[in-house]
């Protein structure tokens, strides 16, 4: 029982360039999926997440259902992760190549029709993120961008002075708040 828990059947070194493999795969398919945060994944989106990490999870480990092989696979995709994160952040054109550029979605007030297109974004996902952020129409932005996160950024054209007055009274009423906690 004990050796079966922890032997290998392939050798560490295989399931290593395996998991290597694998993930150099993945990253490569995540970035030409394009722009989404997690939190803004759709039920299938979710749905292919848990599929293709079903369908890989062979391709990593092989044929072994040990406790060794196992460990030895999420150790090299954490390693491999780590040293990909730090390359992203060293350098601009490994960050650029593999985290992408922020894309322009309204300029002006004009829906930039091929960035939508090309992040794959409904008028209607836009015009909810952009009234979540405050705007009362498409025409209202200045500046709307899709980082590369998939957070979608936006600039009023016109700022209200009654929601600029609003946030400073929260601002004083926090402090308030502070003062009176002490």
């Amino acid at each position: 029982m004990w050796h079966e828990l922890f032997a290998l059947n392939p050798s560490a070194a295989e399931k290593i360039l395996r998991a290597v493999l694998v993930y150099g795969f993945l990253v490569i398919a995540m970035r030409l999926g394009g722009k989404r945060e997690v939190g803004q994944l759709s039920t299938i989106d979710f749905i292919v997440l848990l599929a293709v990490a079903n369908a890989v999870q062979n391709g990593i480990i092989g044929n072994d259902n040990s406790v060794t092989g196992a460990v030895i696979g999420a150790t090299t995709l954490f390693v491999v992760n780590g040293l990909l994160v730090t390359l992203i952040v060293r350098s601009r054109s490994a960050r650029k190549l593999l985290v992408g550029t922020p894309s322009v979605l309204v300029k002006d007030g004009q829906v930039q029709e091929a960035s939508l297109r090309h992040e794959r974004l409904s008028r209607e996902d836009l015009l909810q993120a952009v009234m979540e952020q405050g705007a009362g129409s498409i025409e209202d932005v200045a500046h709307c961008v899709m980082e590369p996160n998939g957070r979608i950024v936006v600039s009023l054209k016109n700022v209200d002075e009654n929601a600029v007055r609003y946030e400073k009274i929260l601002e004083r009423l926090s402090a308030l708040e502070d003062l009176v906690r002490k």
